[in-house]
């Protein structure tokens, strides 16, 4: 078992404790697929300069602001869509943040890199007092360096899958926040029982850190609800063992964006969240990933039209929310089509 009490004592080179680290990296219980040299390059070039014009949308989303009237209003199990993967999420009286990104770009360059296409629903100033911050891997997308550091004065923990408290800590977060842990470790804050489960996918933040870093989905337990908060990740049979051992979730947050078959191991297709959800064996389905970034091929609203019909075809209970609203994990309803 690691030490959970802050950061893990090891270097940030080293895991030895940790099935998924071989010695330099870290790795996916099955290997991923691999593109040509050729496909690679034309993915890149159509990524960078032959994207259809329809991946973002022609007009601003509705959404919902979030402002001190809506937090003090809302009740407990609560949680608000931030855009892409970020969650507001209410548990037990206290608020904490998931895979939160507030810069303009999920990009390493201010000037260069997907640029968010819609705003988020509440500013960073006006978040209320955070108990914690939960965080999936360390792509630009789901950890965002000026959000931490904005934020690391304000919140009481942060939870990371290992090697991200480490990045953390040389962010200036103080280690004795921090916790990270291993695919199946967990960890109690309060009333609140934290096991960061596997998810297939990978990690980096630049060219020489290529899976340096492990990559999670996390289940939350509360007295009250079961949670499983998806991350990033392709399908694979650890859907069905998380849904053997912490099913069945009140909600699951699964990725539904971003998507492309060339990626599909690493980025499920929606087809493939559908199976995911009913490994997990949950009772609401929440689309995430989607919403924010321009990061794929498929237009903008996609993702939105193909689980609406899926999930109608497969009888599943689908929560759409529009940015900014907040939804009662207890009661959760299905929302109109606000796209």
């Amino acid at each position: 078992m690691l030490n959970c009490s802050g950061v893990s004592r090891w270097s940030n080179k080293s895991y030895p404790q940790s099935a998924q680290f071989d010695g330099k990296r870290f790795r996916n219980s099955r290997p991923r697929q691999s593109l040509s040299v050729a496909d690679y390059s034309k993915m890149m070039w159509d990524f960078f300069f032959n994207k259809p014009r329809d991946t973002v949308p022609d007009h601003a989303l509705p959404l919902k602001i979030i402002d001190a009237h809506a937090l003090s209003a809302a009740a407990d199990n609560t949680v608000f869509r931030l855009g892409h993967s970020s969650l507001l999420l209410k548990l037990t009286g206290k608020y904490w943040l998931v895979d939160p990104v507030f810069s303009e770009r999920a990009s390493p360059f201010k000037r260069f890199g997907p640029r968010r296409f819609q705003p988020a629903p509440i500013g960073l100033r006006d978040l209320p007092p955070l108990e914690g911050i939960i965080i999936s891997h360390d792509h630009y997308d789901h950890l965002d360096r000026q959000t931490v550091i904005a934020l690391k004065d304000r919140v009481t923990y942060f939870l990371a899958p290992l090697g991200v408290g480490d990045l953390l800590v040389k962010w200036g977060v103080a280690a004795e926040k921090i916790t990270q842990l291993d695919w199946w470790q967990s960890h109690d804050i309060g009333d609140i029982h934290f096991v960061a489960t596997p998810s297939q996918h990978f990690s980096g933040r630049g060219l020489f850190d290529s899976n340096k870093r492990l990559w999670c989905s996390w289940t939350l337990i509360t007295p009250e609800l079961r949670l499983f908060l998806g991350g990033d990740s392709g399908y694979f049979d650890g859907f069905k063992e998380i849904g053997r051992k912490y099913g069945p979730f009140d909600a699951a947050f699964l990725e539904n964006g971003a998507y492309d078959r060339r990626w599909a191991d690493i980025h499920m297709l929606p087809v493939d969240t559908l199976n995911a959800f009913s490994d997990l064996k949950a009772k609401w389905l929440f689309p995430i990933h989607n919403a924010a970034f321009d990061l794929a091929f498929h237009p903008w609203d996609d993702p939105f039209r193909q689980m609406v019909k899926l999930a109608a075809q497969g009888n599943v209970a689908l929560c759409l929310p529009m940015l900014g609203q907040g939804i009662d994990l207890l009661q959760p309803q299905p929302q109109p089509a606000w796209w």
